[in-house]
């Protein structure tokens, strides 16, 4: 026992260090397969392309395809991959078929050995081998081979199979490029495709038709109810296709029709009198038949994964519906912003265009807009816009929200904010007039702030109200006045001044403007340019009210024709220069005189040359006096109001991606006129095709009816309920024995026999009988031939 465990003592430590030599060699030779298995040589690789071994010739294709998605050049190896195409292998095919289409086009003449072997995997008995076949004979891109793509395509689209039918619609764009002219051939096979059962054969069937032929709508025609039954089961992309293609189809088949309402003003008291009708002045839409249908259609599809379709299905809704329609989309296009920012942007750029077309849909569903802090600037500048819309249609409480929150933003540390929130205000203002004082109310507020951007921003929005309504606000011009000794900025005081001169006119016995201009003259060399150039204007102004109010310039024919004979100076000597508004006027000038600044001594030279002749007045009354036209300030995506819904030229707008949209933008085709819409019978199945109704997955219940049930039925309408229940007859449990073997056979002879007696009594009955009907037969032609005589 002691040497046993001596031996096994012994044994122990050297079982340790073969168990950690053969770790360590196993770590050498994997890391050693792997340098090679990244370094191989090229001869080395050839030899796996070029093996019997389809272990071997699988690891030399990975290493080759793996090379051509690293950019590493592997044409050398053409001859050598090529000629596996006829590899019975699956996987084999798939690498040859991806090694070709990468490098068909670089050697055509390699490339052609290759069609033949291709060619007859088209008849292979596996589906997927005929449409790996389709796709990568028609992605070669190699013209010479066009007519045998062309083929290839029609034996595709006749397949029994719907995978290969779906890769000979995808193909046929691929052929169309190769050559365009085999284009009438194609449109036979696109319009087999578009009538296919299978809705994931009719999805690439109309990408198809989008790329190669989008006017062709008579192919279209019968295919029309098909396309919207299909359209809820097909994948995201074949419904983006499908959605573009039925909303242009409706604008150029269906006529936009209208009618008034008719309102019921009485009804009748018995079933025999007549309602008393009368038509209000309201217009509504009335759709038709195939056009509703294509709406209701699309309603599952908001429940879609894909943000691309929800905002292509409000697009239809938008283009083609009704606001009923329209407002069943609004909810999932408002669920679009709990996405990423990217999705986020893209979905609020959709929700403004919807917005300026009908903005009290988005009443509920405001407080969605409020900016939060990790707003990006594209997102908070569109939720403003989004605030500014729905203002004018929503409640009060919601408005004071509202102006709230724009009064909270307007503090902000980050100028472009500060202005954005003041011109909303400004919109809010100017779109709803009766809630305007309120906007009023909070702009005044702001004026008196230290922050020189907000004041000048929040005075410039407020001209532009004023100038909507002058009578309606000379308090707060008079307030504005007021104001001038607190601000600072120099737009700001220019702004007032402007306003102070350009409603003198408007109240002259109120007027303020020779004190405002008494008091600016102190202090005229300390005042930036931009308000220099408004106190000249200003005195203008104020020195052509006075002239006018004397009368000075105010003559007929003859005064004018005597002044003319008369000198300036002579005509000058009217003016009362000992009058204050006067001597304001040429100390004014005096300062611009000796002012540093050209602009604003040409300026005040030019008011001096047209104020110094009194017969002048009434040019410098057009010249100074005449009323501005009216500011308004439109929303931001109001350039973006006529692109389409959904496209990309309508995030980026006009100013990025030009004004005719990015390469492949489309503008929606205007409604067809009354009365040149197509036959509306076009779009009926057509005579002596089976009429089988298309219904989708979502309306299938056979998959929740038990078999059982399903067998039972079939029974009872093949009448086979005697057959089934003979068959499914339990077995006596007694065993039978010899003697009722043979007494079933004796009963089964005797059934035989009886049978035959009565079948050759039933052959003689059926004889006399059809005798009786050829004698009858020729009776009554007889009967005929006397009749015709």
């Amino acid at each position: 026992m002691e040497s046993v465990s001596r031996v096994s003592s012994l044994l122990d430590p050297a079982r340790d260090l073969t168990v950690e030599a053969a770790q360590s060699i196993s770590k050498v030779i994997k890391g050693g397969s792997s340098s090679a298995r990244n370094n191989i040589t090229g001869p080395k690789l050839k030899a796996l392309l070029d093996s019997r071994s389809d272990r071997d010739l699988l690891d030399g294709l990975r290493r080759v395809v793996a090379m051509i998605y690293q950019n590493k050049p592997a044409m050398t190896y053409f001859s050598s991959v090529v000629k596996n195409v006829a590899n019975p292998n699956l996987e084999v095919k798939k690498l040859v078929y991806v090694y070709l289409l990468h490098y068909a086009e670089s050697d055509p003449d390699l490339a052609l050995l290759s069609v033949n072997a291709i060619q007859k995997s088209l008849t292979d008995q596996n589906p997927q081998v005929r449409a790996l076949a389709l796709r990568t004979m028609s992605g070669m891109r190699v013209p010479v081979i066009s007519q045998i793509v062309s083929l290839a395509i029609k034996r595709g689209a006749g397949d029994m199979s719907p995978i290969v039918r779906k890769a000979a619609a995808l193909a046929i764009p691929k052929c169309y490029n190769l050559d365009p002219n085999s284009l009438p051939q194609l449109l036979d096979y696109i319009s087999i495709l578009l009538g296919d059962k299978q809705y994931y054969v009719v999805g690439p069937a109309v990408q198809a038709f989008l790329e190669i032929c989008p006017d062709r709508i008579d192919l279209i025609h019968p295919h029309y109810r098909s396309l919207t039954k299909k359209l809820v089961d097909m994948d995201e992309w074949s419904q983006l296709a499908t959605l573009k293609l039925l909303l242009f189809y409706s604008r150029r088949c269906f006529p936009r029709k209208t009618q008034k309402v008719t309102k019921v003003n009485k009804k009748g008291f018995y079933d025999d009198e007549t309602d008393e009708t009368v038509e209000t002045g309201d217009v509504i839409r009335v759709l038709d038949p195939d056009l509703e249908l294509f709406l209701k259609a699309c309603r599952p599809l908001l429940q879609s994964r894909s943000s691309a379709v929800i905002i292509a299905v409000t697009g239809c809704f938008l283009y083609l519906g009704t606001p009923e329609y329209l407002k069943e989309a609004v909810g999932p296009l408002i669920g679009l912003m709990r996405g990423p920012p990217e999705v986020e942007e893209v979905a609020l750029c959709n929700i403004v265009l919807v917005s300026l077309s009908a903005p009290e849909l988005f009443v509920p569903y405001a407080s969605h807009f409020l900016l939060r802090a990790q707003d990006s600037p594209q997102i908070w500048r569109l939720k403003v816009e989004l605030l500014t819309l729905v203002f004018p249609h929503a409640a009060l409480h919601l408005k004071s929200i509202i102006l709230s929150e724009l009064e909270h933003f307007s503090h902000s540390s980050d100028i472009e904010l500060i202005r954005e929130s003041v011109r909303a205000i400004g919109r809010c203002a100017q779109s709803d007039q009766k809630n305007a004082h309120r906007c009023f109310k909070v702009l005044l507020n702001q004026i008196s702030s230290f922050d020189n951007v907000l004041v000048s921003e929040v005075l410039t929005v407020m001209r532009h109200l004023i100038q909507q309504d002058p009578a309606s606000h000379r308090k707060t011009v008079v307030r504005l006045a007021r104001n001038l000794d607190k601000t600072s900025s120099p737009e700001a005081r220019a702004t007032i001044i402007w306003l102070v001169g350009e409603f003198a006119s408007i109240d002259p016995d109120n007027n303020i403007a020779p004190d405002v201009l008494r008091i600016l003259a102190k202090g005229f060399a300390d005042e930036n340019e931009t308000a220099k150039q408004q106190i000249v204007l200003l005195a203008a102004k104020v020195y052509l009210l006075y002239l006018q109010k004397e009368g000075i310039g105010a003559q007929d024919k003859q005064g004018d024709e005597e002044s003319q004979e008369n000198p300036p100076e002579k005509a000058s000597m009217q003016v009362d220069h000992d009058h204050p508004i006067p001597k304001l006027w040429n100390y004014i000038q005096l300062l611009a005189r000796y002012d540093t600044s050209y602009d604003l001594r040409d300026r005040a030279r030019l008011f001096k040359a047209l104020l110094a002749n009194p017969s002048s007045v009434q040019l410098a009354t057009l010249l100074l006096l005449a009323p501005k036209p009216v500011p308004h300030s439109p929303s931001p995506s109001e350039s973006r109001k006529g692109l389409l819904l959904g496209s990309t030229t309508l995030v980026l707008g006009k100013d990025i991606a030009g004004v005719l949209g990015l390469p492949g933008y489309e503008e929606l085709p205007d409604w067809i006129a009354d009365g040149l819409e197509p036959d509306p019978k076009l779009r009926d199945a057509t005579e002596g095709a089976e009429k089988e109704e298309y219904v989708p997955l979502s309306a299938r219940t056979t998959s929740s009816v038990a078999a059982s049930k399903r067998l039972e039925e079939a029974v009872r309408d093949q009448g086979l309920e005697k057959v089934v229940a003979a068959g499914t007859a339990k077995p006596s449990s007694k065993a039978r024995t010899l003697d009722d073997w043979l007494a079933e056979s004796e009963g089964d002879e005797e059934d035989e026999e009886s049978k035959g007696e009565t079948e050759s009594e039933e052959t003689d009955e059926e004889e006399s009988e059809e005798g009786e009907t050829e004698e009858e037969s020729e009776d009554e032609k007889d009967v005929r031939r006397a009749l015709v005589s």
